[in-house]
């Protein structure tokens, strides 16, 4: 599972006597990046530095250190045959005890890893809304979902932002620098509202509209009968998922279509990450942003 600072101080409270297990350094093909870290526990973990072969020999070492009452050790591991995996690359390992001084520097990590998150504003709690939350809340993203009615902004995962108000667009002018927005309300008009907001933001690195070509070209004809510049409509992404099968699945199950759009939306910021480092926070360096290096 992905680790939270919330999880982690759980995890301390109920295991006292645990490791850090993080790769310090990564040479090569390596399943997880350097700076990732494990917890281990004489009966349990939680997190993962990637798996296999290499994650068991950690978590038996791990163990062996607990165990001797020993404080801290070191591995090299090379990823290939002589652990039955196929990376190529070689890792560096640091296992050390947790100290209260240890725990709050994983905890300062986890809630700067978590600020660093890109902001993804979702515009309408509707099935498909409430689908692709869903589908987000599991990934490196601060998740927001917007509407004008209260009622609807209910059962959705608890690391999900709520915001109910009566004028969406306005969220769009104040939301982050590089934030994404999906725009699938109950009323088209409302739509094409916060899509034309969206559509000013030039650091925003995913606008996507729910719809069809009908509603694609009737976006269109308003779009540019108020005056906005055509150039800007590029970058609208109508159907939301689209790209991903651009001839179409014709699945309009909302949890399918929630799928194809959460993977678009990351590739999306991960494409802005790469052509405009800035856009990617300093403390994302590890993996507190979509691509983690």
């Amino acid at each position: 599972m992905t680790l939270s600072a919330a999880t982690l101080k759980s995890f301390l409270t109920t295991h006292p006597a645990t490791i850090v297990a993080e790769l310090t350094a990564v040479r090569g093909s390596s399943p997880r990046e350097a700076g990732t870290f494990m917890l281990i526990s004489s009966d349990a973990q939680v997190g993962t530095i990637g798996g296999g072969a290499l994650e068991y020999m950690v978590i038996d070492r791990a163990r062996q250190v607990l165990r001797s009452g020993e404080h801290e050790d070191r591995l090299d591991i090379p990823l290939g045959p002589e652990i039955g995996q196929c990376c190529g690359g070689r890792v560096d390992v640091a296992l050390k005890r947790v100290t209260e001084a240890e725990a709050t520097r994983l905890i300062a990590r986890l809630d700067a890893e978590l600020a660093a998150r890109p902001h993804v504003y979702l515009f309408g709690a509707g099935h498909v809304g409430h689908a692709l939350a869903r589908a987000l809340a599991a990934l490196p993203l601060k998740v927001h979902v917007v509407d004008t009615r209260p009622d609807e902004l209910t059962n959705l995962p608890g690391n999900v932002e709520t915001h109910a108000v009566a004028m969406p667009e306005a969220v769009v002018r104040s939301a982050p620098n590089g934030s994404a927005f999906v725009i699938l309300t109950h009323d088209h008009a409302l739509d094409f509202l916060i899509a034309a907001e969206a559509l000013q933001r030039a650091d925003a690195p995913y606008v996507g509209m729910v719809g069809s070509k009908t509603k694609k070209a009737k976006f269109r004809s308003w779009y540019l009968g108020e005056g906005y510049p055509a150039a800007r409509l590029e970058r609208l992404v109508l159907p939301i998922g689209g790209k991903a099968f651009p001839h179409g699945l014709g699945d309009k199950r909302p949890e399918v279509i929630a799928a194809l759009a959460a993977a678009e939306i990351l590739v999306h910021i991960g494409w802005r990450e790469v052509e405009d480092p800035k856009a990617r926070p300093a403390t994302a360096k590890k993996s507190g942003a979509v691509l983690g290096e």
